[in-house]
């Protein structure tokens, strides 16, 4: 948490142009899916999902945003400093605009456990709190059924061995709520910014 209050108050960010992490439908979809991911804080997150599926690049991943879901239904319009309070319940995530043409949500699913520890409860790095927790948030019975399976894959391969266990969320989908501006990229505005040591490739 000190990292990134750090990091809010550091020089003028860079200027980025959004349409640079945008992408269109690839021609073989016909419509595109909604993938919704947390995994502590939403800037590091954003930035490897984006990092290895560039839009520029035609991989699959058309947009993101990041925001809050998952939280107390009775609290509308969540702001970054209630959020971090741990009062609301929200989670920081990360909602992924994909066409399942070019990467499917399997693939995706496998990447978010990658790129951060799915074995620590309400906690990534040195940032704890429920807002932190590792969850996936899923749009269909399809996506529940994918992330349980990739789930249980993961468990037996990567962390049974270890003697570890995986405690991450699958829960519905619920209200999204877009955080504020200048989180959005934030990374990619601030290169030199607070990035969670855990959001990298574990596999």
């Amino acid at each position: 948490m000190l990292g990134r209050i750090k990091s809010l108050l550091s020089v003028a960010p860079t200027v980025v142009d959004p349409a640079k992490y945008r992408a269109g439908m690839s021609s073989m979809a016909s419509k595109s899916e909604i993938a919704t991911f947390a995994a502590g804080c939403f800037w590091g997150v954003e930035h490897i999902f984006l990092k290895h599926f560039p839009p520029s690049q035609n991989r699959g991943i058309l947009k993101t945003s990041v925001g809050y879901t998952g939280g107390n239904p009775l609290v509308t319009h969540p702001t970054y400093k209630t959020v971090c309070t741990g009062a609301t319940d929200h989670a920081e995530a990360l909602r992924i605009e994909f066409d399942p043409g070019v990467v499917s949500y399997a693939e995706l699913v496998e990447f978010f456990y990658r790129t951060h520890d799915p074995t620590t409860l309400n906690k990534q790095g040195a940032d704890t709190g429920t807002q932190y927790r590792s969850a996936i948030f899923f749009h269909t019975p399809e996506q529940e059924a994918i992330a349980k399976r990739v789930t249980e894959e993961v468990q037996a391969k990567h962390f049974a061995p270890k003697g570890g266990k995986i405690v991450t969320e699958i829960i519905p989908a619920s209200q999204w709520w877009d955080a504020e501006d200048y989180h959005q990229l934030y990374l990619y505005k601030n290169p030199s910014g607070y990035q969670c040591p855990t959001h990298r490739l574990h596999w």
